[in-house]
C-alpha cells in the first residue's frame, strides 16, 4: 500500500493528537471516536477500522495508565487482578459473542450507558451533613474486571465507560482514581485485541501509526488537565462523554447505512 498523502498524514496526526488528549482526560482509548471517523472519512472496513484504532489506543492507554499511576498509585496486586480478570473475560466473551446478535447487544449496552450517564448528571452531590454511605469492601474491586472485560469481548469497546462509574459510584473512589483503575482493566485487554487483529491482517498500519504518534504527543497533557479540573466538573464531563457515546452507538447503524 502506498504511503499516505501529506494532507491525509496531517489529518491522522491531528486526529491522533485529539484522541490522545481526550483519552488522557477521561482515561479511555478513544476508539469510539476513531472507528466511525475511519469508516466514514476513509471508507475503511469496520473490522479494519477497529484494528487500526487499536494501534493508537494501546500506547495512549499505556501512557495514560502510567501517568495516572504516578499520581494515584494502585497496589500491583489489585491492578494485576483487575487486568487478568478483564483479559480472561474478554477472551471468553469474545468467543461466545459470535452466537449472539451484535446489533441487539449494542442497543442494550447503549441504553445502559444512557441510564448511567443520566444518573450521574441528575445525581445531587452529597452534602457534608449527610450521613456517610456504607463503604464497600475494596477487595471486591477486581470483580469489576469481569464486567469491563465482558463489554470489551462483546462489543470491542466500553470497558472503561462501564468500569469508571462503578469504581466511582459504588466503591467511592475519586473520579481520577476511578479512571486510573479502569485503565488497569482496559490497557491489557487492548493489547490482546491488537495482537488478535494484527494476526488476522485487520490493521492498516499506514493510518494507525500516524494516529499513535499524534496521540503520544498529547496524552500526558490530557492526564494533567484531568487533575487540574475540580472533581465535580470532571464527573460531569465524564457523564456527558458517556451520554454522547451512547447516543452515537444508537445512531451509528442509521448513519453508516447511508
Amino acid at each position: 500500500m502506498p504511503l499516505l498523502a501529506l494532507p491525509d498524514l496531517l489529518m491522522m496526526l491531528s486526529l491522533g493528537a485529539a484522541l490522545g488528549f481526550f483519552g488522557g482526560l477521561f482515561g479511555i482509548g478513544g476508539g469510539i471516536i476513531a472507528i466511525p471517523l475511519l469508516i466514514l472519512g476513509f471508507g475503511m472496513d469496520p473490522a479494519v477500522a477497529q484494528g487500526t484504532a487499536l494501534v493508537t489506543m494501546v500506547p495512549n492507554l499505556l501512557i495514560a495508565w502510567f501517568r495516572y499511576s504516578q499520581r494515584h498509585p494502585v497496589a500491583p496486586k489489585i491492578a494485576f487482578q483487575i487486568g487478568a480478570l478483564a483479559c480472561v473475560t474478554t477472551w471468553l466473551v469474545a468467543h461466545l459473542a459470535t452466537r449472539l446478535a451484535p446489533a441487539l447487544m449494542q442497543v442494550v449496552f447503549s441504553v445502559f450507558l444512557l441510564a448511567v450517564s443520566l444518573r450521574m448528571l441528575i445525581q445531587k452531590p452529597a452534602s457534608e451533613s449527610a450521613a456517610p454511605t456504607k463503604s464497600r469492601d475494596l477487595r471486591l474491586m477486581p470483580l469489576v474486571g469481569i464486567l469491563g472485560g465482558g463489554s470489551m469481548g462483546l462489543l470491542g469497546i466500553g470497558g472503561g465507560l462501564l468500569a469508571t462509574p462503578i469504581f466511582n459510584g459504588w466503591f467511592g473512589q475519586r473520579q481520577t482514581v476511578a479512571q486510573s483503575l479502569s485503565l488497569a482493566l482496559v490497557a491489557p485487554s487492548a493489547i490482546i485485541a491488537l495482537i488478535a487483529y494484527s494476526g488476522a491482517h485487520k490493521v492498516d498500519w499506514h493510518f494507525g501509526l500516524p494516529l499513535a504518534i499524534g496521540g503520544l504527543a498529547t496524552v500526558s497533557a490530557g492526564v494533567a488537565a484531568a487533575h487540574r479540573l475540580p472533581e465535580k466538573r470532571m464527573k460531569t464531563a465524564f457523564a456527558w462523554m458517556i451520554f454522547c457515546t451512547a447516543v452515537w452507538m444508537l445512531a451509528k447503524p442509521f448513519v453508516l447505512a447511508r
